[in-house]
């Protein structure tokens, strides 16, 4: 049923994506290679306004982290894939933290007492509760997944998106290679 739900509600979030679009969708502009877009710099869209409240209380303004990189990964307790990924998100998120990366995940379709018992333990960064996928929504992904996974730059533009479960051999070079371009 959670299954059903889930694929239910990820239909309907890129539909509503896809319809409230003037424009082709970002990602088709960028280069695919299986589950990975890649976009260059000039391609990159723009995230702005994508705030939500934090899994364990106070709250979160993608603006705040301008500056650095932000890996921004979806998921959910019901999700076997991100069970998966759990450790290797981790891992890249201590590899790459002192170089001006900051982690946050997105958590949905979710009750909170589930989200906070997954993610303890798992995850030292943080996360968005995001029952509805509104937030979702906020960072024009017109395929949202469970899990997925962002890589904004540092003017918080999304240079890569995984539209599957990752790995840290996967995740970590390309996490690297976005925080190694220059800011300017």
């Amino acid at each position: 049923m959670r299954r059903l739900v889930a694929a239910v509600v990820a239909t309907a979030l890129a539909g509503a994506a896809l319809a409230g679009c003037g424009e082709p969708n970002w990602a088709t502009r960028c280069t695919t290679t299986g589950k990975v877009v890649e976009c260059a710099p000039d391609l990159r869209p723009q995230v702005t306004e994508v705030t939500g409240e934090l899994l364990d209380g106070g709250s979160y303004d993608v603006t705040t982290d301008r500056g650095k990189v932000v890996v921004v990964n979806f998921w959910g307790s019901w999700c076997g894939p991100c069970r998966a990924e759990a450790d290797d998100l981790e891992k890249t998120f201590q590899a790459t933290k002192d170089r001006g990366v900051n982690f946050i995940g997105v958590n949905s379709r979710d009750d909170r007492d589930s989200a906070k018992a997954f993610h303890r333990g798992r995850a030292t960064y943080d996360s968005i509760y995001d029952f509805d996928g509104e937030v979702a929504l906020k960072f024009d992904v017109t395929q949202v997944s469970t899990p997925a996974t962002l890589i904004l730059d540092r003017k918080g533009r999304i240079a890569v998106a995984i539209r599957d479960a990752t790995t840290v051999s996967q995740l970590q070079p390309l996490v690297e290679r976005i925080a190694a371009e220059a800011a300017g």
